[in-house]
């Protein structure tokens, strides 16, 4: 009686789904700063201005917002609950990820929407560098990090274990790390440096366009060439920004948004985890096949995606890649099935990222490269603007587009949101 009892519950489980049941109804950010340029704002001051503006564009109030969906300690739900007179939370939750858990958190809010828990989520990133630096060494990056992500569970010091021993070994900082997993797509699949030059390219040009971007100088070849190395392969440019600011993004259930201000932006499909058997993100050296090291993670994640939401790469009309290293850019494209695997240095090389004329335009904001690094959210409010009709750098008739979050940095997640 109880295994018929459990494999019902199974059952149902299986079969509940967050298809097309919620939408992105608002979207709001503060001014984008260099790292440690945002003072006097706090990153408290800095989340709430970012949730005011994201429910005045929905034609929303404090009073309607009762969830909280984040994802790398971005803030504490009953801290800011309190600073900004919520009435009441029903629904607080946190993804087991950094960037990796940017756009996964959306389908965290559309579970809770579709499954009651929530009425109206907020899904927020607050982020002062001064605080909390997310690059550098062992020293003053790393160690931090490693506190952070596990709550200084591991030891003295929170050090986990893959941390000290990847960081024993030389591995100092997130750049060595994705600098191996470069070098060995370099190696199998003859990728060559050209590539990631055009995801740099091709994405300060998108971010030149657009007001609200920290970088404004146009790139050329000679400038990525002529850029420092900093860990073979991976130069300066390779890198992302250091920055500080906050952006919130609102959802309510699909039913609700059909009466609010701006058009919905409904959540087709989201997915998060990624192959767990190799062990955590990038200091998964010992074991992992080539054809799953030489990755950005995000196949099992991409497979299940297309499947709930019904649809394939052939039909996301914009991509909005998580770029917190440029050749991650490139491993995506191939794990989301833009082209086959190991061709993704000559896809990119033929420009077909570019803006207007590429097969899929890719971070057509200038992404965390070029616009702004919020870990993964300004990628979400390009999504939500294209849809809307209303971005600068605009794909003509986007109806379906793409947010990943974090590769390589497991786990990983992506999110389909549709007009």
């Amino acid at each position: 009686m109880a295994n018929r009892a459990s494999t019902g519950l199974l059952i149902t489980l299986s079969a509940v789904t967050i298809k097309d049941k919620a939408a992105v109804v608002g979207i709001g950010r503060t001014p984008y700063w260099k790292r440690g340029q945002s003072y006097p704002e706090t990153e408290m001051s800095m989340a709430c201005a970012a949730i005011l503006d994201a429910l005045d564009d929905a034609g929303l109030s404090v009073a309607d917002l009762d969830g909280f969906s984040i994802y790398a300690n971005a803030c504490d739900p009953a801290t800011v609950a309190a600073a900004l007179g919520v009435p009441e939370i029903r629904f607080a939750a946190a993804l087991s990820a950094g960037g990796g858990g940017s756009a996964g958190a959306l389908g965290l809010a559309a579970a809770a929407i579709a499954g009651g828990m929530a009425t109206c989520c907020v899904t927020l990133m607050s982020l002062q560098q001064l605080n909390r630096r997310l690059g550098g060494t062992a020293v003053d990056g790393m160690l931090a990090y490693a506190t952070m992500s596990t709550g200084g569970g591991y030891g003295r010091g929170g050090i986990s274990p893959s941390v000290a021993f990847t960081a024993n070994n030389g591995m100092l900082s997130p750049g060595h790390g994705f600098s191996l997993i470069t070098a060995r797509h370099m190696h199998l699949y003859g990728t060559g440096r050209e590539a990631f030059a055009e995801v740099c390219i091709s994405q300060r040009d998108n971010a030149t366009k657009r007001p609200m971007s920290l970088q404004q100088e146009p790139l050329t070849l000679d400038d990525y060439f002529d850029s420092r190395m900093v860990s073979d392969p991976l130069c300066l440019l390779d890198y992302t920004m250091e920055s500080d600011g906050a952006v919130a993004v609102i959802t309510v259930s699909a039913e609700r948004a059909k009466d609010l201000k701006q058009p919905p932006a409904y959540i087709m499909a989201s997915a998060h985890g990624g192959t767990g058997r190799w062990g955590p993100g990038i200091f998964r050296y010992c074991q992992t096949p080539d054809e799953e090291f030489a990755s950005s993670g995000h196949r099992p994640v991409a497979k299940r995606l297309y499947e709930m939401a019904g649809v394939g790469p052939e039909d996301v009309d914009v991509a909005l890649l998580y770029d917190h290293f440029s050749p991650l850019v490139v491993l995506q494209l191939e794990d989301y099935g833009f082209c086959p695997i190991g061709e993704g240095g000559p896809f990119v090389e033929d420009g077909n990222i570019r803006f207007e004329t590429g097969s899929i335009p890719v971070n057509t904001h200038g992404g965390n490269l070029s616009d702004a690094y919020i870990i993964g959210m300004t990628h979400i409010v390009e999504a939500v603007e294209q849809l809307r009709g209303t971005a600068i750098n605009q794909v003509e008739g986007a109806e379906i587009a793409l947010i990943t979050g974090g590769p390589a940095s497991l786990p990983v997640s992506g999110t389909l949101l549709r007009r």
